[in-house]
């Protein structure tokens, strides 16, 4: 009987239907992985061992964070510990690698002004982004996931195409938004969920995952309430994530509504009080449920060592690329950089 051939590396059937299989994870964690000697970070490990692992899994995952006030309950570096905490567990279950994160982010003009948050201009941000891809591209880390944990899904996809359109190097490199993979889990009562309230900022929603994934990090003895406004009848404008399918993203105004600093200088938008981990449990094993299959498909799709077909990503000659993506360090091999610097 004849075996069915598998696909090579860039081959594989697009018809291939998403699978997410469900898995048991700890919750909540029992504290965070960012300081441990488990081979986790690609910044904890001797560089003995990143080689090693390098030659098991070369997908790599960059957390994307900010620094950003949430409410006298909750800690500045809530979007960036959203992210890390359940990227840990999963790169324990698939053996891929995790980047320290990046703690400063972009943020909405809206957020302008609020102590605590540190706003990044877009074009630092993106030039941020773009030198860690083309680091850890040019180390061998070849498959990346851009993991955001904070509203600032409108700048990081620019830097993934900034990047593409200089360099034109064969890669996997995707942006994920937690809130949107997982869009369901966000339902209020009414449609099935287990929230009172819509997800807004620093609010029910937000905090209730905050207390499941770093209680330790937050106090909600000063948790305190602020009531959303806007000058728009409700329906026009989205809220975080455009979760609700509204007309227009949560980002795509400016004058439909106040500013933080003004409206909420609590640093909350909504009702934080009512927050509880029971209620973000499901939502974060979804996540990562969900984050864990996107993993093994890249490397399902693109064995180690393996990369998309370069003569369907780039126009770059044959020779240029065959010598950028050798094993670094290895005979005839050139770095990303020979091919243009600064980008």
């Amino acid at each position: 009987m004849a075996t069915k051939k598998k696909p090579a590396a860039g081959k594989a059937p697009v018809t291939r239907k998403l699978t997410i299989k469900k898995h048991k994870w700890e919750l909540p964690p029992k504290g965070g992985k960012m300081e441990s000697p488990d081979p986790i970070y690609f910044q904890n490990m001797p560089y003995a061992r990143i080689e090693e692992r390098l030659k098991k899994n070369d997908l790599i995952i960059l957390p994307i964070g900010s620094t950003e006030a949430h409410g006298p309950n909750a800690c500045p570096g809530e979007d960036t510990f959203l992210v890390t905490r359940m990227a840990e567990q999963v790169a324990q279950k698939v053996g891929c690698t995790i980047a320290q994160p990046l703690w400063y982010g972009s943020h909405p003009f809206h957020h302008m002004g609020m102590p605590g948050t540190i706003l990044v201009p877009e074009e630092t941000f993106i030039g941020m982004l773009k030198a860690m891809m083309a680091g850890f591209w040019n180390t061998g880390f070849r498959k990346m996931i851009l993991l955001n944990g904070h509203g600032q899904e409108y700048v990081i996809p620019t830097a993934i195409h900034q990047f593409a359109k200089h360099f034109q190097v064969p890669g996997v490199f995707i942006n994920l938004n937690w809130y949107h993979a997982i869009p369901d889990e966000f339902n209020t009562k009414d449609k099935g969920g287990p929230y009172d309230t819509p997800f807004i900022h620093a609010d029910e929603v937000e905090t209730s995952w905050s207390l499941a994934l770093f209680p330790e990090f937050m106090d909600q003895s000063v948790a305190v309430d602020t009531v959303p406004r806007g000058w728009m009848p409700d329906g026009h404008i989205d809220k975080a994530g455009n979760l609700l399918r509204r007309p227009i993203a949560w980002y795509g105004q400016v004058g439909c509504g106040p500013v933080e600093i003004s409206a909420y200088p609590e640093g909350c938008v909504g009702k934080s009080t009512k927050a509880d981990p029971e209620k973000a449990y499901k939502g974060i094993s979804a996540f990562m449920d969900y984050l864990t299959a996107l993993c093994e498909d890249i490397m399902e799709a693109f064995p180690v060592g393996k990369l998309p077909p370069a003569d369907q990503l780039t126009q770059r000659s044959p020779e240029e690329i065959k010598a950028v993506t050798k094993k670094p360090l290895t005979k005839g091999w050139k770095s990303i950089y020979s091919l243009g610097y600064p980008f």
